[in-house]
């Protein structure tokens, strides 16, 4: 009982901080290796997946409702995150997802910097992109992204935001709220693998679930009603933590 509550409160502070800025997988994912060290890692990937997917989708309908998406440059992205994110998640039955945690963490600090000294960075919604560039971005951040979602996952969404930003020249908001749809992909791809090869405790994931979608409630509300600096302070403030906490787990190594 103990451990269900507790994983429920941390799925639940994952959804609020993942709503906003990404990087929910930096609380959810460590609470269950945490609490329930005696399972499989494949396992654990699948039982976060659906718990994380549930306050994805609830994020994804708050930000449509109120925030205008960019479908012709997130729709590509999310058909081939779909795709990419199951080759991820089968990869990680193959592969040691831990290897690529010093790329991550140069990425991190490079992403943290950039938004830092920036200040105008997502400021503006400005998209810059014609069609066919648009198309053709928009696909390969979703098979890139997607497929690291799938085989490690945490800090994609911030890679999402600081893309749809960077490259599309979309503003905080627009980029979380496109953000989410993507997510959205890589989530339900990496969920239907993980439930055929039998690594969910539905469970589990059931009541963490619930938890993610009220914490994504919460969050989600709140960065409409704050607006860009908000989200902007936020985003950097996750990135920061996904930077310490990666570069804490390189040094137990």
């Amino acid at each position: 009982m103990l451990e269900t509550v507790t994983l429920c409160f941390f799925a639940a502070l994952a959804g609020f901080i993942d709503s906003i800025a990404g990087g929910g997988g930096l609380i959810q994912l460590p609470a269950l290796f945490i609490v329930l060290p005696h399972l499989p890692v494949a396992t654990l990937l699948g039982t976060n997946k659906l718990a994380s997917i549930s306050g994805t989708s609830v994020a994804t309908i708050q930000y449509a409702r109120h925030i205008r998406i960019d479908w012709k440059a997130t729709l590509p992205a999310t058909a081939a995150a779909l795709i990419a994110s199951f080759l991820g998640a089968r990869t990680v039955t193959l592969l040691n997802p831990g290897t690529m945690r010093p790329l991550i963490l140069f990425m991190l600090v490079a992403i943290a910097l950039h938004t830092f000294l920036r200040k105008d960075f997502g400021s503006v919604h400005a998209p810059r992109l014609d069609r066919v560039k648009q198309v053709a971005i928009s696909i390969a951040t979703g098979s890139l992204i997607g497929f690291y979602d799938g085989f490690f996952g945490p800090g994609t969404g911030s890679f999402l935001i600081f893309v749809f930003i960077g490259i599309f020249g979309f503003s905080f908001l627009a980029a979380s709220a496109s953000s989410k749809v993507v997510n959205f992909a890589t989530n339900i791809s990496a969920v239907l693998y993980f439930a055929a090869t039998g690594n969910i405790i539905y469970t589990t994931a059931i009541l963490m679930g619930l938890a993610n979608v009220l914490g994504a409630v919460i969050g989600s509300r709140l960065a409409i009603l704050k607006g860009n600096r908000f989200v902007r302070i936020f985003f950097l403030a996750v990135v920061v933590c996904l930077i310490a906490k990666l570069g804490y787990d390189m040094l137990l190594k």
